[in-house]
């Protein structure tokens, strides 16, 4: 498998990330499946491994299958969730921060990561409490790079500024969602993290197995997260499917190719989380490593969803808090009138 640079950090990565979502109870809790998966996609050259510790209990059955081979991978993981109910056990403090790092180490069984990341913007902390913190990390040598993910760029911007400004870590990568579905991130997130010499990272450019061609119009889907999420049952984004679906048909590929090649194909994206929770399902995802799109079929695309653009929204993506809250956008009763 061929390498990129992971942005400016001087890190070569795989194209394909291994996402470990899914080793876990909710997923995959054999550990001698989880060993395998990952002993296959190493040797296929995959060298990038994602997890975070909201993960359930993904860090610790990654460590296990790592044993032996922890230097052969960038290893990342993400903080920020909630874990429980603990107000303090969430969030990019410094307090968690500190926390949460000696957490994922000890359970993923190494002294330190390649990558840690903020799993999504935190508002209610100041974004140099977060970046000071990090900034100890790396300098402690428990952790080489910092990154984001599902931050608005406007944010990312910020973050830069305060980084140069205060002379601490600034953050090296962002993992934002992109699939066919939703190219929104090409008009200012991917531009936006070339300018700073960021790598990306994308999750889900399967859009949550929409783009498996197991969502279907009219017919009953086996994916059990069809009735948890709304966005797989959107109508919109069904009828994008479809299309999608019978252009890829046309061009003498399977949809799941179509939709991991699309994605990598992007000179902003560095790599591209796949996502297995069975052997099948890894197999499949390394052969699209072959599939090169052709200029016809990505005009095509483009037709289908126009350039940085969407249909319908992910679930599970990051809402700023001037959609969430409305009093960010709305002055209060008796103030509202120009006269």
């Amino acid at each position: 498998m061929k390498h990129r640079s992971l942005g400016r950090t001087g890190i070569q990565v795989s194209p394909f990330a291994l996402g470990a979502m899914m080793f876990s109870s909710f997923g995959n809790g054999d550990q001698q499946e989880v060993d395998a998966m990952v002993g296959r996609a190493l040797d296929a050259g995959i060298n990038l491994v994602d997890t975070a510790d909201a993960y359930g209990e993904s860090e610790e059955m990654l460590g296990r299958a790592l044993r032996g081979r922890r230097d052969e991978v960038v290893l990342t993981s993400k903080f920020g969730l909630p874990l429980d109910e603990d107000p303090n056990h969430r969030g990019g403090s410094r307090r968690w921060i500190m926390t949460a790092i000696e957490n994922s180490l000890r359970r993923l069984g190494t002294d330190h990561l390649d990558l840690l990341q903020l799993h999504r913007p935190d508002p209610a902390t100041d974004i140099q409490e977060t970046l000071s913190a990090l900034t100890d990390l790396v300098r402690s040598g428990k952790v080489r790079a910092i990154g984001t993910s599902d931050m608005p760029a406007s944010e990312i911007v910020e973050a830069q500024w305060v980084a140069r400004d205060r002379g601490l870590e600034r953050f090296r990568t962002e993992q934002p969602h992109y699939s066919l579905l939703d190219r929104t991130v090409e008009r200012e997130v991917l531009p936006v993290a070339e300018r700073y010499g960021m790598g990306t990272i994308i999750w889900s450019p399967l859009a949550s197995g929409m783009l498996t061609g197991r969502v279907r119009r009219g017919q009953q889907s086996d994916l059990r997260r069809t009735q948890m999420f709304g966005a797989l049952r959107d109508p919109r984004r069904i009828d994008a499917v479809e299309d999608l679906l019978a252009l890829a048909q046309d061009s003498g590929l399977t949809l799941t190719h179509m939709a991991l090649a699309f994605v990598i194909a992007h000179p902003g994206v560095s790599a591209a989380i796949i996502g297995p929770r069975t052997m099948e399902h890894l197999e499949d995802s390394l052969a699209a490593g072959k599939v090169e799109l052709t200029d016809d079929v990505l005009d095509r695309i483009d037709e289908i969803v126009a350039p940085g653009t969407g249909v319908g929204r992910m679930d599970q993506e990051y809402s700023t808090p001037p959609i969430l809250d409305p009093t960010l956008r709305r002055r209060s009763a008796g103030s509202r009138a120009a006269a």
